[in-house]
Parts: structure tokens; sequence; C-alpha cells
């Protein structure tokens, strides 16, 4: 619920979702489940459904996303977190999940440069300037599709999604990486937030600018 330009980072991430004829959401609550509930409520006209379920407080990533697959079984679905805005194209990954037949697929994104960059020879600097993003490699960008099945992978409630489940999926060859090369930003630190603060300001912020994505 944190606000950017007055707006909960929740809004702009399922706004980036609706844009792309996506209208069902599920929000796992926990932490503040009553201010998110209340929000949800609010807002649900304008994002055609938005529902919220109780996963509890202590429940770890993974025994969440179990408990939404258990609510609604059967059902491929999409999941991300909810700390982060990306551009990413919700039907080229939903094409390459399809098309690969595995259980699971997560986005690979490069993380963001955050350290300049030194070029050394010996002890005298040759060459000093901000890194590249796409020279960073890949990381978890945070977004899956899920297929039913993989509810077995998840212990439960203790366990996180990305020290559980996803090894496990890795080990059955069950995994796979669809690269995104556009917009991606988290905002695990104030610097963070005060950078899609500024971007936010943009005519079209760049997690919203969806004609360019992959």
């Amino acid at each position: 619920m944190v606000l950017i330009k007055n707006r909960p980072i929740l809004e702009h991430l399922i706004e980036t979702f609706s844009r792309q004829g996506l209208n069902d959401f599920i929000i796992a609550v926990g932490y503040k489940r009553q201010i998110i509930e209340s929000w949800a409520k609010g807002i649900t006209s304008e994002f055609q459904n938005i529902s919220t379920v109780d996963t509890g407080l202590e429940t770890q990533t993974g025994g969440r996303i179990k408990r939404i697959m258990q609510k609604y079984p059967g059902e491929r679905i999409l999941v991300t977190y909810g700390d982060g805005l990306a551009n990413i194209n919700i039907s080229s990954l939903l094409k390459f999940h399809q098309a690969h037949g595995g259980l699971a697929t997560v986005t690979a994104v490069h993380p963001p440069a955050r350290f300049g960059y030194l070029h050394m020879d010996g002890g005298a600097v040759t060459h000093f300037g901000e890194k590249n993003q796409s020279d960073a490699g890949w990381i978890n960008g945070g977004y899956f599709v899920l297929e039913p099945t993989v509810v077995k992978y998840i212990d439960g409630d203790e366990e996180p999604f990305e020290t559980g489940a996803l090894p496990r999926l890795v080990k059955e060859s069950e995994l796979f990486a669809y690269r995104h090369e556009g917009f991606w930003q988290p905002m695990d630190t104030l610097r963070e937030k005060h950078d899609l603060e500024l971007l936010a300001e943009l005519e079209i912020p760049p997690w919203l600018n969806l004609t360019c994505s992959d």
C-alpha cells in the first residue's frame, strides 16, 4: 500500500495487467489485511474484479501461493509480488509458457545498475562510469505462470516459494525462464521508491509503456 503518486503501488501493478485484458485479481493478504481489503472494495469497479484471501500474518510466499491455488483448484494462475513494477507483455509471457509445456515459468530480468563500474589496470583506474543494466546478468523478476499441479510442490505455510517449490521444479526440469528485456524496477529501498515516484510523473510511466515491451 506504499503510495506512488498518491496511489498504492498495488494499484499501479494491477493497472499493468488490466490494460492487457486481465481483470480478475486475487490479493493474498496478511499484514494490514483490513486496510488492503477496504482499498480493494473501493477500487473494484475500475478494475472489474478484485478479491482478497486472508493467508495469515506469518505465512511465507510459498504458503500464500498454495492457499490461493487450493481455493481455486484446477486454475492456471499468474503470480507476482506487490513490491515492483514492470512492463512485461503478458500475452508473450503466456505464449512462451504454453510453448515449453512445463509446469512453471519465471520471468527473468536484469537487476537495476546501482553502482559505478570500475575498470582497472593494476592500481590505476582506466575507466569509470555507470554499469549498464544489461551487463548485470539475470535474476528472478517475480512474475510467474503456474499450472495447477505446482501446488503439490509447495510444502506448507512456513515455506518460501523461492527456496522450496522453485528448486524442486528445477530438479524435475519443470521451470522455464521467460526473458524480459524491458522495464523492471523493484521497490526494496527508499531510493527505489523515490525513483518510481519520479517515473510516475512522466506522461506515460515506463511500466505502462506496453507497446514496446518484450
